[in-house]
C-alpha cells in the first residue's frame, strides 16, 4: 500500500532551446554552465560529410537550417533558442549573424542568441576590444572569426589555431592549455577559446587567475546569454563557475 505523501510541486523550469552542429558532443558541458532551474532542449542540424572548413561554416551557419532546426525546438516551449555553433554563425560576418537571429524571431524563438553574438555581447560587458584567440579551425576559417569581431570594434592582438579539419571534440583540456601557452597575450584584454566543440569548462577558472584577464569560452558565453535572455533576474556571478570576469 502507497503511504500518504505530501503534496508535490513540480521545481519550476526555465527551457532553453540549443540548436548544436552534427558533430556536437559536449551536450554534458553545457549543462554544467546553467543553473539547476534551466532545462536544455538540444536538436542538431542535418549530417554534412566535409571536413571543417569555410564551406562547412557557410552551410552550418545557412539561415533556413536554423530556421527548421528553430521550429524543432518550440514544442517543449523554451524561453530563448540558441544557436550553438561558433563558425556557423560568423562565417556570413555580421550581417550573416544578424540573419540568423532573425530567421529564429521568424521560426517562433521568443528570443534568440547565436554564440557568435553572445561573444560580441560579453566583449561589449566586459569593456574588451583586444582579444587573444585559441580556434581549432584552419586558417581560412579563423580569418572569419577574426573579420566577424572587427567588424564590431574588436581586434584580434594574438591568435593560435589548431588547423582541425575534423574530430575537434577530442581537443584535451592539455591541447588548449598548450595553445593559450604559446600566445602573447601582452596586448590583450581578453582571451578566447573559440568552438563550442572545444572542451573548456574546468579551464575557465585556473586561466583567469593564471592570466589574470577575462577568459571566455564558446559554451560559456552561449549560455551565459542565454540564461540571461531566458531568465533576467540571473545574474552571471549565480551561474557555476561562469567567471568571465577578471
Amino acid at each position: 500500500m502507497v503511504p500518504d505523501l505530501p503534496a508535490l510541486t513540480p521545481p519550476a523550469q526555465t527551457g532553453i532551446g540549443v540548436i548544436a552542429p552534427f558533430d556536437f558532443a559536449l551536450d554534458r558541458e553545457l549543462w554544467r554552465w546553467v543553473p539547476d532551474h534551466v532545462s536544455l532542449h538540444l536538436t542538431r542540424l542535418p549530417y554534412l560529410p566535409d571536413p571543417v572548413t569555410v564551406r562547412l561554416a557557410a552551410a552550418l551557419g545557412h539561415p533556413h537550417g536554423v530556421r527548421r532546426a528553430t521550429r524543432d525546438l518550440l514544442v517543449p516551449r523554451p524561453s530563448v533558442v540558441a544557436y550553438a555553433c561558433t563558425s556557423g554563425s560568423f562565417a556570413g560576418g555580421a550581417a550573416g549573424e544578424a540573419a540568423l537571429v532573425r530567421g529564429m524571431r521568424e521560426a517562433g524563438a521568443p528570443a534568440a542568441v547565436t554564440t557568435s553574438g553572445a561573444l560580441v555581447r560579453a566583449c561589449a560587458e566586459l569593456g574588451v576590444r583586444r582579444l587573444a584567440v585559441v580556434t581549432p579551425y584552419v586558417a581560412e576559417v579563423a580569418a572569419l572569426l577574426h573579420a566577424f569581431l572587427a567588424e564590431h570594434g574588436v581586434t584580434t592582438r594574438a591568435s593560435v589555431d589548431l588547423g582541425r579539419l575534423g574530430g575537434i571534440w577530442r581537443t584535451t583540456y592539455a591541447d588548449v592549455l598548450d595553445a593559450v601557452a604559446s600566445l602573447d597575450l601582452r596586448a590583450a584584454d581578453a582571451l578566447f577559446v573559440s568552438c563550442t566543440n572545444v572542451p573548456t569548462f574546468d579551464l575557465v577558472g585556473p586561466l583567469r587567475r593564471r592570466l589574470r584577464i577575462p577568459v571566455l569560452t564558446a559554451n560559456q558565453v552561449t549560455m551565459h546569454a542565454a540564461v540571461r535572455l531566458a531568465s533576467p533576474a540571473d545574474r552571471l556571478q549565480d551561474l557555476p563557475a561562469a567567471e568571465i570576469g577578471a
